[in-house]
């Protein structure tokens, strides 16, 4: 058990980049749309003649292939910590979210990346420019970027195996871009507590599930960057890959998997098996969506409902999900599966009576 982690009173998520709008479809309390927010928070211009708040989509947030959540974390009597959880895809989608928002990037100390791959790391020097020009930062408060130290060379796909690579992913940050925009580069392959220990990031994920097999046809080129000299290899586990999680007084675990190549049972057995708190959330990209992966969805989602009591209270199936997998899980939980997508903002709120009621789940397979 990781003892240094302390109980929150408040976390709040805002969702910067999903693949997913969401506007209309009904969410469960201390959930809001991104409209909302807007027509009731930003002080919209009015339309002269009929005196309503325009609606300037323009200034609204944008979809993107990747994952970035920002995570307020408060413990009362102290300050509030900000904490941005990877950055999208690439710079556009988490610059105009991060200005439609009106996220304070000032008050963000840390960013956590959640494995190598450019639809969760693309937005890292966007956001760090953004950051080093806003004219409320204070140079004496860097931004430490949190990052696993395996930094590939190049990832590609190769879904029929080697040595049909169809496509390379862009090419991560180094660490020197990083460096020159004001970041701290902090390397850290095991698991550890940030945002004044109310963030946990976790180290390598066990890979114990027997149907969960990594990301099928993922290669890496391994050789000498300089000269890209070298050779495409398999490597399907992605194993630098990392989760974070928040726990919520009164109600448990608030995971956050933003891609979950080592699968997400292997990801909330080892945030059980860590914490021995009950798991209220699950959160991010479950990694289902492809055709070749659909026979995992059945398991997935029995774990999930049926193997873990208490269940979790929600799940927010998000980025490579998929479709099938979130109408199974729709069809299982009802409300507890929640469409959010970009934009949304999500309060959880602390309960100190559920607190001393709560006790230590069970997990079975």
């Amino acid at each position: 058990m990781v003892a240094k982690l302390k109980t929150v009173d408040k976390l709040t998520i805002t969702f910067l980049v999903d693949n997913n709008i969401e506007w209309f479809t009904k969410l469960p309390p201390g959930f809001t749309h991104e409209i909302k927010i807007h027509l009731g928070e930003h002080g919209h211009a009015r339309n002269p003649v009929t005196g309503v708040p325009i609606m300037e989509f323009e200034k609204y947030c944008c979809g993107a292939h990747g994952f970035s959540a920002l995570l307020e974390t408060e413990v009362e009597g102290s300050e509030p910590q900000l904490t941005l959880f990877d950055t999208g895809p690439e710079s556009l989608s988490i610059a105009r979210n991060i200005a439609s928002l009106q996220i304070p990037v000032e008050r963000i100390s840390r960013l956590i990346l959640s494995h190598w791959h450019s639809d969760h790391s693309g937005g890292i020097l966007s956001f760090l420019r953004i950051r080093k020009d806003s004219a409320k930062i204070d140079s004496s408060k860097p931004c430490v970027v949190d990052l696993h130290p395996d930094r590939p060379i190049a990832r590609g796909l190769a879904p029929g195996g080697l040595p049909n690579v169809i496509g390379q992913l862009a090419t991560d940050p180094r660490f020197e871009e990083i460096e020159e925009l004001g970041g701290v580069v902090e390397n850290h392959p095991e698991g550890h507590t940030v945002a004044n220990d109310t963030v946990y990031v976790s180290g390598e994920i066990p890979r114990i599930t027997s149907w969960e097999q990594g990301l099928l046809g993922a290669v890496r080129w391994v050789g000498d960057e300089a000269s890209m000299k070298g050779e495409w290899v398999s490597e399907e586990h992605i194993m630098d890959e990392r989760y974070a999680l928040v726990d919520v007084k009164g109600k448990g675990l608030v995971i956050f998997s933003a891609c979950s190549h080592a699968g997400i049972v292997n990801v909330v057995r080892d945030a059980i098996d860590k914490f021995k708190r009950p798991v209220h959330m699950v959160i991010g990209g479950l990694h289902l969506a492809s055709p070749d992966l659909l026979d995992r969805i059945e398991p997935t989602v029995d774990f999930l409902t049926n193997k873990i009591r208490p269940a979790p209270t929600y799940v927010l199936p998000m980025h490579c999900t998929g479709f099938s997998a979130k109408v199974a899980l729709e069809h299982a939980m009802g409300g507890g599966c929640v469409p959010a997508g970009t934009g949304v903002r999500v309060e959880v709120a602390g309960d100190d009576e559920a607190e001393k009621r709560m006790f230590a789940p069970t997990v079975s397979l």
